[in-house]
């Protein structure tokens, strides 16, 4: 199958690593995998922050960028909610000439229905259901489907999984203590089932999560399931 990947800013700008183990594992599926140098924004940041009108003009840059791709996946549910939801709003227009932007885990669950990738993990994770993958992608079981496929993993659920993080873009900079209290909560709650690793498919989350980790130097890593999908071979 011949797939156009749509890298999201902050991924390309600090999480490449992520970006090139979704490719190794979608390769690995049987997909040929391009990638189009002249992408940019989805536009999400600005339409969030009350921009529509700038979002509107990188919106259609995008939808021009990606006119003729024949499928698109993205490692972020959060665009990936962002541009099938709300870009045609903004838009004003229907966006059936794009094709239906995918998120990595739905992909290689409903599209290719490929849960084996020989991945090796030999630790003890729990997921953490982003906002945008659970009620803007619909997405529940495909990532712990994943999951509970990786050699040596096991996966525990934390109490309160689909609780937001408090990233929510710039609700974290505009509320910033109420926004570290929720990650505080979300990372109890993960240290009181006993994981190692929080995992997601949205590295918005995690890098809200880590933040607040790291100040408080805990052992609780984060990671993004294609890193996961992509380890041991």
């Amino acid at each position: 199958m011949n797939i156009d990947i749509f890298i999201p800013c902050f991924v390309d700008q600090l999480y490449p690593e992520t970006a090139f183990n979704m490719v190794k594992v979608l390769e690995k599926a049987g997909c040929n995998v391009n990638y189009r140098e002249k992408q940019t924004c989805c536009g999400q940041p600005a339409f969030n922050a009350g921009f529509v009108k700038e979002a509107s003009s990188v919106a259609q840059y995008f939808q021009d960028t990606f006119a003729n791709a024949e499928q698109i996946v993205s490692p972020s549910a959060s665009c990936t909610g962002f541009i099938n939801n709300y870009q045609p709003k903004i838009l004003k227009k229907a966006t059936t000439e794009l094709a239906t932007v995918k998120e990595f885990s739905q992909f290689l669950v409903n599209d290719l229905v490929q849960l084996h990738f020989g991945a090796v993990f030999p630790h003890k994770v729990t997921y953490h259901d982003s906002c945008s993958g659970l009620r803007e992608c619909g997405m529940k079981k495909e990532p712990r489907m994943l999951l509970q496929n990786v050699k040596g993993l096991e996966l525990v659920e934390m109490h309160d999984n689909e609780t937001c993080c408090g990233f929510g873009g710039t609700f974290a900079m505009k509320f910033a203590s109420i926004s570290v209290a929720m990650a505080e909560q979300k990372i109890q709650n993960a240290t009181d089932s006993g994981a190692e690793y929080i995992v997601s498919t949205d590295l918005s989350c995690l890098m809200q999560i880590q933040s607040v980790i790291d100040k408080q130097q805990l052992k609780m890593k984060t990671i993004h399931l294609a890193d996961v999908l992509a380890s041991g071979w």
